[in-house]
């Protein structure tokens, strides 16, 4: 088995942005064990990243680099993938005796790469997401990359959740900070003024560093800066319904947990570093001087134009509001045909149409299947399609979600995992504490779990569907 480095990124921004290139790497040797090698500040994002098999922490000065070069040395490493640009990374792990070393062709260390990437000014106007990527993908051009998720273990967000309990919802993540600079900062009293108009309606959390406080003294509010580790951020960010934020290593955590968020970008270019879809709204000012990626400027136009109420307003589209049935499909509204392929095996429970009374009582419907069946080539996808679309145009189901992939795959939508309703709740502004997982499968209960839902278990807590309407009826009642 062949041992494979990767030199991580710097900022954790980047880091976030970097994670499908890893992933990408690993479906380049899906066989082998993979080290990547980051500062300490970072190393907690890897604690629950499956592509990855062991985090080296680099270690800073000149006696540090010596140490991480000696250690590099022992792992016997076959080839270093170096998503950091930085001469450094390539000069160290040359130094390491890494045979062969991959990287864009720039700072001046072309003659340390083994495998350079050919690198033009033009690579940097793409998004940043697809500038790491091009590194794998140089290996298999047929490589696309991910979404990159974050998906924090059931344990965690649960002790978050606890953390949490007693703030009325919604609750507003808010990060008022920026490590590059004041032109990526919107000026402190209008974030002031959003956090005291959320409080009427919820409660607020901010988190940073311990100088990005807003130093307000409300009930509703709960300041975290200063006071988390990463992984505790991203859990407790997980369990939030919105952020509001700069360009920051904290927007890049939101999108990357399946938070909708605001975001508000001044001198940088949400076409470089920005969201990917299903993220939430970007606040730009549209200015000639803006983007200049400067960190420094006298008169920050690019913020200052951008005004309390546009960003509010912002904010008040994003609310979840509503509440939704998550049902999964074979086994709960249909029949499980092991593998459903062909319509002469479909078929419907009876009493399936007593989930219209949901729609009556105001709930969205989603369905939510896992159909690894098309990765393991048993079932046609537009199968999978002209069967969850006979779901929406016969019962009223508002959309229906689907995982295509094989659970070997790693992939983040496949339940329990919770791409699937995060994806639907920005789509359809959904309340998870006010909906439910309905399912005939232990993973439909975990994913109500994941996502703070309430489940019910076909077979054990209900007998059919009707019985699953009365219980929530009845819930709605109380």
């Amino acid at each position: 088995m062949d041992n494979i480095l990767i030199r991580g990124v710097n900022w954790l921004g980047d880091t976030v942005m970097s994670l499908p290139a890893i992933r990408g790497i690993r479906k380049l040797h899906p066989d082998s064990s993979i080290s990547i090698l980051v500062k300490e500040k970072l190393a907690d994002l890897f604690k629950w990243e499956n592509s990855v098999n062991e985090v080296i922490i680099y270690k800073e000065g000149f006696t540090g680099k010596i140490k991480t070069i000696r250690e590099l040395k022992k792992k016997k490493f076959k080839r270093a993938y170096l998503l950091q640009n930085a001469i450094d990374a390539a000069l160290i792990s040359f130094l390491a005796g890494v045979p062969e070393r991959v990287g864009w062709n720039r700072d001046m260390r072309g003659l340390l790469l083994t495998h350079p990437v050919p690198y033009h000014g033009e690579d940097r106007k793409i998004h940043h997401i697809d500038y790491f990527f091009e590194i794998p993908k140089r290996f298999n051009p047929s490589l696309t990359p991910d979404y990159p998720w974050i998906n924090p273990p059931l344990e965690e967000r649960l002790k978050a959740r606890e953390e949490l309990k007693y703030l009325k919802r919604p609750i507003l993540a808010v990060a008022p900070g920026a490590k590059y600079g004041p032109t990526k900062k919107w000026e402190t009293e209008k974030f002031i003024e959003i956090v005291l108009r959320f409080t009427e309606i919820g409660s607020v959390v901010i988190f940073g560093n311990d100088q990005e406080g807003l130093n307000i003294d409300n009930p509703y509010i709960y300041d975290f800066t200063g006071k988390t580790s990463l992984s505790e951020l991203i859990c407790l960010l997980s369990e939030c319904d919105l952020l509001l934020c700069n360009d920051s290593g904290i927007m890049h955590l939101g999108y990357a947990l399946g938070v909708p968020l605001v975001a508000i970008f001044g001198s940088t270019s949400p076409q470089l570093t920005g969201p990917p879809r299903l993220a939430g709204k970007i606040m730009k000012a549209n200015l000639e001087c803006s983007p200049c990626f400067k960190s420094k400027c006298d008169e920050i136009k690019c913020m200052k134009s951008i005004d309390v109420d546009e960003v509010w307003h912002a904010i008040l589209e994003l609310l979840p509001l509503n509440r939704a049935v998550f049902f999964d499909r074979d086994g709960t509204l249909c029949k499980d045909a092991h593998y459903l392929s062909k319509w002469e095996d479909f078929e419907v429970f009876p009493e399936i149409e007593s989930i219209k009374e949901l729609k009556d009582s105001g709930f969205l419907l989603i369905g939510v299947t896992n159909q690894s069946g098309i990765k393991r080539g048993i079932v046609d996808e537009e199968f999978v399609k002209e069967v969850n679309k006979f779901f929406i145009e016969k019962y009223g189901f508002d959309d229906f979600l689907y995982c295509p992939h094989h659970p070997d795959d790693g992939c983040f939508c496949r339940k329990p995992n919770p791409a699937m309703p995060l994806i639907a709740r920005y789509k359809y502004k959904i309340d998870f504490k006010k909906s439910y997982v309905v399912g005939d499968k232990q993973i439909d209960i975990e994913l109500a779990q994941m996502i703070g839902a309430k489940g019910i278990l076909l077979g054990k807590d209900v007998k059919d569907l009707k019985e699953v309407v009365e219980i929530i009826k009845r819930d709605v009642d109380a």
